[in-house]
């Protein structure tokens, strides 16, 4: 049995179904032996687009996503999928071919220390060295990869190790002495919380990914449906409670909706929940260290005072948490005041879609009617960019799970990949991939993987003849001053372009034909392209003091 045989082994052990990436000489060994195996291989276009794939695979099935990359240029062109799924702690196990172990250090062809590169943003990574230690690191690669907080693990094996003959006495037991996970939460500052939630008057729960990571939503909806607490949410903890329950304020930060963040500010308690409280969710926040009204749950002790100093911190699991602080608050109910006061910032800033044509199509009317008519079943991916935003902001997510998008690092390029792994997991509920024309620019030839592998990925693309959100801010910050934003004279024919690879498209540019349009792309069985004509002076914000940007060349 040689290293790459082990290695297949053990991803086999570790419940590995498919697996995501693009061969090359050093990782060759590896491909060989996946021939041999139970295992799928799906191969991408672009290693960037398999590590994206796998982090969409993983966070249907909640588990790590697996890709692979031959060294050099291969390995490297993981890395900005690699720090995706870092920011948002999914889970991911990367493994590169090396050159060989006497090559390295000497700049041999396609040589890179991968393992170098990708240190500020990993949870680990591996050079393995010897044939007996490859059972033992992927077993430890997956035990990181997907407990405590989750993220990425990259494993480089050098191409001989790959082909060396095992011979039985390798050692598979994880040996992790400095990876401790959180224990129990401390009890003092469990009490600490309930006491100060006692005593509010006006608390808001924050929800974070953290929450979806953890599987804690049930728990999370208990207490809110126990103290009656209004929920506003990161990006990432969208879905934790349903966009469309009353209980719901929306996404807060510099791209959510305005009463969320009017609450934040107005509330007396933020129990912040799994979130790194970014700069894009709490920059603007007003004396949330000041007024010593910030309780902050999260389960990387890391993450606690790094951007906002906690009046209260709690580290540990938030499901654990959760259920404990259910049981020290007994009966507390928020004042009515309260919540009829969020009610009514709800109701001053609702953004009602006319549905009239205008000769485009109002996006947010689109994502409400996408929402409407799919009963919002359906797995929804997005690229980065307005497209990003109306989607957070109008279609009515009803599970953390279900809506899977870039938020900590922002990366275009990651909506169609993550569309294919999602699709690639399961084959009972459709994938929607919405995308802007900049971004879909990013990964399109991943097209070609979704055609070869039959996946049938819905493909909604808002073109608007710009790269959006940048147009917008050059407008609102730079005095109109468009550069580098229009691509309106290097845009393809995108129905020809899906044509080409044999998919079938439409187009819309109008509201009364966008249900009409949705229809028509569900009643195909296979990957289909819908071409959404939206206004380049469209804005992202949905409330109704924002104006559509006006032409100033």
């Amino acid at each position: 049995m040689t290293g790459a045989d082990l290695a297949v082994k053990a991803l086999e052990e570790n419940g590995v179904k498919v697996i995501f990436g693009y061969p090359g000489a050093s990782n060759a060994p590896l491909i060989d032996s996946l021939s041999r195996s139970s295992i799928d291989y799906i191969l991408t276009r672009n290693e960037q687009g398999a590590a994206h794939m796998a982090s969409g695979y993983g966070r249907v099935l909640h588990t790590a996503g697996v890709c692979t990359a031959t060294s050099g240029p291969g390995a490297t062109n993981l890395i900005t999928a690699i720090a995706t799924a870092y920011m948002d702690s999914i889970p991911m196990v990367a493994i590169t071919g090396q050159v060989k172990r006497a090559l390295i250090g000497k700049d041999a062809f396609q040589e890179v220390d991968i393992t170098g590169a990708t240190l500020p943003f990993t949870k680990h990574s591996y050079l393995v060295k010897d044939v007996t230690a490859i059972v033992r690191v992927i077993n430890e690669a997956f035990h990181i990869a997907t407990t405590g907080r989750h993220g990425p693990v990259l494993i480089d094996v050098p191409i001989d190790v790959f082909q060396s003959e095992y011979n039985g006495d390798g050692d598979e037991e994880i040996n992790l002495r400095g990876y401790k996970l959180p224990g129990r939460a401390n009890e003092t500052q469990l009490k600490k919380a309930a006491d100060a939630l006692k005593k509010s008057k006006r608390p808001v729960i924050l929800a974070g990914g953290g929450i979806c990571c953890s599987g804690a939503e049930k728990e999370v909806n208990e207490l809110v449906n126990r103290t009656g607490i209004p929920v506003i949410s990161t990006m990432m903890g969208l879905g934790v409670i349903p966009s469309s329950d009353e209980r719901f304020y929306g996404m807060i930060g510099s791209h959510g909706v305005r009463h969320a963040n009017s609450i934040l500010n107005r509330s007396d308690l933020v129990i912040a929940m799994g979130t790194r409280l970014g700069d894009r969710s709490v920059a603007n926040a007003k004396g949330l260290e000041d007024a010593d009204k910030l309780v902050h749950i999260d389960i990387d002790p890391a993450e606690i005072g790094k951007n906002l100093q906690p009046y209260i911190p709690v580290v540990g699991d938030i499901k654990e948490i959760t259920l404990r602080f259910i049981q020290v608050i007994g009966g507390y109910k928020v004042d009515d005041a309260w919540k009829e006061e969020a009610n009514e910032l709800r109701r001053s800033d609702i953004y009602t879609p006319s549905g009239e044509n205008t000769g485009t199509v109002d996006p947010r009317y689109f994502l409400r009617r996408l929402s409407e008519i799919t009963k919002s079943q359906i797995y929804l991916t997005t690229e980065v960019g307005q497209n990003q935003i109306w989607c957070a902001n109008n279609y009515n997510v009803k599970k953390p799970d279900r809506f899977i998008t870039s938020g900590g690092f922002g990366t275009m390029g990651y909506g169609l990949p993550a569309a294919i792994g999602a699709s690639r997991a399961q084959d009972s509920i459709p994938v929607v991939a919405v995308m802007g024309d900049g971004s879909f620019q990013m990964d399109l030839p991943e097209l070609g993987t979704m055609v070869q592998y039959h996946i049938p990925v819905k493909m909604v693309l808002f073109k608007n003849d710009r790269l959006g959100m940048v147009h917008e801010l050059q407008y609102t910050a730079y005095k109109s001053n468009y550069q580098m934003v229009d691509i309106t004279g290097g845009n393809p024919d995108f129905e020809m372009l899906a044509k080409a690879y044999g998919i079938r498209s439409g187009s819309v540019s109008e509201n009364s034909y966008v249900d009409a349009a949705i229809e028509d792309m569900f009643a195909d069985k296979e990957s289909y392209l819908l071409v959404v004509n939206v206004s380049p002076y469209e804005p992202t914000g949905d409330s109704l003091n924002d104006k559509r940007l006006t032409e100033r060349r």
